[in-house]
């Protein structure tokens, strides 16, 4: 049964929307075979794609202490979607990329949302979808986060 539109301000509902988004997608890649991703470690992936990073780097993009940091590197290290090799500049320091299997998850993650998308649009309309898209893109810069989305620092909901 559709939840009644005016039962839920704007702001509530798009968090609903992407949070069940981002609950099918991880559905899809669990079937994959990507297991053991949860949302929040895209939030790391995002730090890594166009480029590896220290321990340190990633603390202070995602604001979370060193520890923290590294414990989820070594969570996503045990799953082989990142791992540690040293700087081309300096063997002492240890970046984080992501591995070939990190890259397909990324990569499929992609895929899955379009899919995803896809659906919604024959569900409702391409132009319905993107009137939405267009909506929530103008939002969102108006609430001051736009910024972070294209620096790729989006931080999870606190």
């Amino acid at each position: 049964m559709p939840v009644e539109p005016r039962d839920l301000d704007l702001g509530t509902l798009a968090l609903f929307v992407g949070s069940a988004a981002a609950s099918a997608v991880q559905e899809e890649l669990a079937a994959q075979g990507f297991t053991g991703l949860r949302v929040s470690h895209g939030y790391v992936f995002q730090h890594l794609v166009e480029e590896p990073r220290t321990i340190g780097e990633l603390a202070v993009r995602m604001e979370v202490t060193q520890q923290a940091a590294s414990k989820v590197v070594a969570e996503l290290e045990g799953l082989e979607y990142v791992e540690r090799v040293p700087d081309p500049r300096d063997a002492r320091i240890r970046r984080v990329r992501l591995t070939g299997r990190g890259r397909e998850a990324v990569a499929a993650a992609r895929r899955a949302r379009a899919a995803q998308e896809d659906r919604l649009a024959e569900r409702g309309g391409r132009e319905r979808v993107e009137a939405c898209r267009a909506l929530l893109a103008e939002l969102l810069a108006e609430l001051g986060g736009a910024g972070a989305v294209r620096r790729r620092e989006v931080r999870p909901p606190r």
